[in-house]
């Protein structure tokens, strides 16, 4: 099947020849060397007696983990925790905080401290989303954690899950969807999770990791991570169910969780494309979206799980449009959702504010890379977008320069010709048409 062929190059077989040295590492590159070595990698991709995994919770006090965990921590930057200790606070006592966190561990005195709960802004929408910040030292170790058992259980994820999984990401699942589209796939199952990475059931969630690790030192670090206090200004309360987003171990917990949906609908023949809990079943027929539904309604209420109530239909796509990782895929073509494209207007409206003391060069240094970036995840969408959208940031720095004229309102009228658009061309603004254009060139 067209799916069969997806992701050849990851470590979902072991060859029947010997692997020469360095050939397992080639195809595990991303897996922390300091914890898997090639002996173990080998181990992984023959399988281990009874499929499961003993005795790792030294591999997450090792002191060459703990200090890759640090950098890694480091490069994502984030804010500080519940203790207010920042990320560059923690790296001037970088070597005695490493060797506590390491005796800690290893004495079984380890205790992870409360999350610190903020709202952010929902992409798109005037609602917001909690994010659960835990400290520097805790995400340091949950990295180190990561490290040991991520490759265990990549080794027997779904290829059709794209989301928080090294080497893949959303432009990965979005090629998929469209190449299922142009197969023929175009009923579709449009569903979405209530409020999953809240309400995951933490004892289930145990019983699948322990399918694959019997280190219970190690399935004590995870209990312990889901039993963290949640602290929201003075109040604070434990979770009964759920992992915060925010925490390092999050994204492969939820992962972990929907792994057996992924394979159950692979079993029955369907087509599901999932990134973390968004996702889209691609079918041929009516009848077959409605009985992939129904499949993923009864496995969702056996995991103790809820399909959102308004968020749930069966969409034919050469007919009406459907939404999936910031596009909008319809007749054939694809387009930013409309959140998507607010987003992006809103954080242009706030570089390009008519009143603002920058020079025009400046403006156009900072408004370039949001540019670049937003072309560069929504290249594939319909010219016709691109085109209005040039022309409206164009507008948009007319009105400045108008302004700064002495002149009410927004540009119009002569403005266009004051300022042609060779004018901005050759002031360096990105243009969207225009590297379109040159995709379209460079694939002919």
């Amino acid at each position: 099947m067209l799916m069969d062929a997806k992701m050849e190059t990851r470590p979902t077989a072991v060859a029947e020849k010997p692997k020469q040295a360095g050939e397992i590492r080639s195809r595990w590159e991303w897996a922390e060397p300091s914890v898997w070595t090639e002996n173990m990698l080998t181990a992984l991709e023959k399988g281990v007696k009874g499929g499961k995994w003993f005795s790792l919770i030294d591999k997450v006090w090792d002191a060459k983990n703990l200090r890759a965990s640090f950098e890694k921590v480091k490069s994502n930057r984030g804010a500080s925790g519940i203790d207010g200790k920042s990320i560059h606070e923690f790296e001037g006592r970088l070597g005695d905080e490493l060797r506590k966190i390491s005796e800690q561990i290893r004495n079984e005195t380890y205790a992870p401290q409360a999350v610190r709960r903020v709202w952010i802004p929902k992409p798109g929408s005037k609602e917001k989303r909690p994010l659960g910040i835990p400290t520097v030292k805790d995400r340091v170790i949950q990295t180190a954690l990561r490290n040991v058992i991520e490759p265990i259980f990549e080794r027997i994820f779904s290829a059709n899950s794209f989301g928080f999984r090294p080497g893949m990401g959303c432009k990965d699942a979005l090629r998929m969807v469209d190449a299922l589209l142009k197969a023929g796939f175009i009923w579709i199952v449009d569903a979405d999770l209530k409020a999953y990475f809240d309400s995951i059931p933490h004892e289930k969630l145990m019983a699948e990791i322990e399918r694959k690790l019997s280190d219970g030192r190690i399935l004590k670090l995870i209990r312990q991570y889901l039993k963290q206090k949640v602290m929201e200004g003075l109040e604070g309360w434990t979770p009964e169910e759920g992992t915060p987003q925010g925490a390092v171990i999050s994204p492969l917990l939820a992962n972990i969780y929907l792994n057996p949906l992924d394979h159950k609908m692979e079993e029955e023949g369907r087509q599901m494309i999932r990134y973390a809990d968004d996702f889209v079943i691609l079918c041929k027929t009516r009848e077959e979206a409605e009985e992939a539904l129904e499949t993923v309604r009864q496995w969702t209420k056996e995991a103790g799980l809820t399909l959102h109530p308004e968020k749930r239909r069966i969409v034919n796509a050469t007919e009406e449009g459907f939404e999936f990782l910031g596009y909008k895929f319809e007749k054939g073509h694809r387009y930013p959702r409309k959140k998507s494209l607010d987003k992006f207007r809103d954080k242009v409206r706030r570089i390009t504010k008519r009143a603002n003391g920058h020079s025009l060069d400046n403006i156009i240094s900072r408004l370039n890379p949001s540019l670049i970036g937003w072309f560069g995840y929504f290249k594939h969408s319909r010219k016709c977008i691109f085109k209005g959208i040039d022309s409206w940031i164009r507008m948009r720095l007319r009105s400045i320069l108008r302004k700064r004229q002495g002149r009410k309102g927004r540009a119009k009228g002569d403005d266009n010709h004051r300022w042609p658009n060779k004018f901005f061309v050759e002031h360096g603004v990105y243009s969207l048409s225009s590297a379109h254009l040159k995709i379209c060139q460079s694939r002919c």
